[in-house]
């Protein structure tokens, strides 16, 4: 626990998951006083944001990673994906992308999410200047011209800790977010995601599926072991049922949506569900706060880019907290408003987008309208035989479009 005199950082985080845990880490290089706070005690089991869900690991957060020297212990426990066929159930259109087309080794990774938060919080162990309270929860915040300063409960009592730059990582339903004044747009999509793996008679060999149904969407990625991860995508009615179902009969479920493309299904995993809704911030910084990760937008799983946006969140931030110039004493100042600015121009962009794209894409192959599904036929199709349209779209999926960060560039910041 930090000592009661001892209370004074450059940067307070609020949320330790994957989102907050790897921020931390990427602003070690900068040598900044930085403090941690996470209501859950770290313990993987016990973490909500490392749980058993898988992540497909995006070009970009790889190369973040990379930067980070971090990448050589994910990569020994990750699966990559070197080709993604899209298609919708019943109908002619279908699109694939190939890593080899695109000029890339991979065009991304899956790893547990329990994996990775492992790999992530070893990594915190030792970090000078870095300081953890967990279980911690911020109860309440006071914003001056100069600095914030939050109050934090722990089972040791209650402590106040002021920062030049207090970062909402906590989440899509994010208590700091509110604290300082920053509203959010919440959409609730009827949906829960269906998760677990299985194991298809034909081995996945690093191919990902993205399959439409009538009910919602089903990704099935290559995990370790010749198995695969699935996300379906259902509405609450049926999510509860096939939930209940034995595992023999669940798999005669999911195999009668994806089809035959991996042979026959059996050996299903441990299921689970969630909820799923959209959530975006009505602005990404407030005087001396910012927001990342979910805080500032969380979207549906079906593009498999929420995390992803979030470590480029992480990256922009650590490169206009690199640029800061000196406050008062002479110390870099990480809350200054030239930065708050800088990162919020620069992330609005990207952030806006994606949100967009997710949310049209459930949207578009959720309508059962024949016209719109003709469309959507048409537009696989086009897909694939349009010049440049694949490219474009892999490069934006891979996280690589855009100005990007140093870290998103493998580039450290030290």
């Amino acid at each position: 626990m930090i000592a009661a005199n001892d209370i004074d950082f450059d940067i307070v985080i609020a949320g330790g998951g994957m989102i907050g845990t790897t921020l931390s880490l990427a602003l070690a290089p900068l040598k900044l006083r930085v403090a941690v706070v996470e209501a859950v005690a770290r313990a993987e089991r016990q973490q909500p944001s490392f749980d058993d869900r898988s992540t497909a690991l995006s070009r970009s957060s790889q190369r973040c990673f990379e930067a980070m020297g971090l990448w050589p212990e994910i990569v020994a426990t990750a699966t990559p994906i070197r080709s993604i066929h899209v298609s919708e159930r019943g109908r002619f259109g279908f699109s694939h992308i190939d890593a080899e087309q695109q000029n890339v080794e991979a065009l991304g990774y899956v790893v547990i999410n329990r994996v990775l938060g492992g790999v992530l919080q070893q990594a915190v162990t030792g970090i000078d200047k870095l300081d953890w309270i967990c279980p911690g929860k911020i109860t309440a915040v006071d914003i001056a011209e100069d600095r914030a300063t939050v109050i934090v409960e722990s089972p040791e009592g209650k402590t106040s800790l002021s920062c030049r730059l207090l970062v909402a990582a906590d989440g899509a339903n994010s208590a700091v977010r509110e604290m300082i004044g920053i509203s959010a747009r919440h959409t609730d999509y009827g949906q829960r995601a269906v998760i677990g793996n299985l194991l298809p008679e034909i081995a996945p060999g690093n191919r990902a599926f993205e399959r439409f149904t009538d009910s919602g969407p089903l990704a099935m990625l290559p995990v370790a072991d010749n198995r695969a991860a699935f996300v379906w995508i259902l509405p609450p009615a049926e999510a509860d049922f096939v939930l209940q179902l034995s595992d023999d009969a669940f798999t005669a479920h999911l195999q009668e949506a994806f089809g035959l493309r991996l042979g026959k299904f059996s050996r299903v995993g441990k299921r689970a569900a969630y909820p799923l809704t959209m959530s975006k911030a009505n602005g990404l910084t407030g005087r001396r706060s910012v927001l990342v990760g979910n805080a500032a937008h969380g979207l549906h799983p079906v593009a498999a880019q929420g995390f992803n946006l979030g470590v480029r969140d992480i990256a922009a931030l650590c490169d206009c907290v690199a640029e800061a110039r000196p406050g008062c004493g002479g110390r870099p100042d990480p809350g200054a408003v030239q930065v708050l600015e800088s990162y919020a121009e620069w992330r609005k962009a990207d952030q806006s987008k994606l949100v967009r794209f997710t949310d049209g894409i459930v949207r578009l192959f959720g309508s059962q309208r024949p016209p719109v599904r003709i469309l959507r036929n048409i537009g696989m199709l086009g897909f694939d035989l349009v010049p440049g349209i694949r490219k474009l779209f892999a490069r934006h999926t891979m996280g690589l479009a855009g100005r990007l960060p140093r870290l998103s560039r493998g580039v450290p910041l030290e």
